[in-house]
């Protein structure tokens, strides 16, 4: 039941439903790039981040000291179909800016 309301709760917030169909679109970013890319900065969208992560989305690889996000895998059909259900959502994606090439 936990993870279920983690989930509901995750996606109450226009942010973090811009990043979650962001992510999903791009595959994986950097979270610099995220940053870039919404013009926010990284304490906020790290919280953002952790939330979704919590919320059973995104899964975080580390690389030295930067860390890139992508979508878990697998993913529960519940979960996949929120993903589906948002990218149906008429949401401007803001450009990919890469910090790290």
């Amino acid at each position: 039941m936990d993870i279920f309301l983690k989930t509901i709760g995750a996606l109450n917030d226009t942010t973090r439903i811009q990043i979650l169909n962001f992510i999903n679109h791009h595959e994986e970013v950097y979270v610099c790039d995220i940053e870039n890319s919404f013009e926010m900065i990284q304490s906020r969208i790290s919280r953002h981040l952790k939330i979704l992560k919590d919320a059973g989305f995104l899964k975080v690889t580390r690389e030295g000291r930067w860390a890139k996000y992508s979508i878990r895998t697998p993913l529960d059909r519940f979960r996949q179909s929120i993903l589906e259900e948002i990218s149906y959502l008429d949401l401007p994606l803001p450009a990919l800016i890469k910090k790290i090439n």
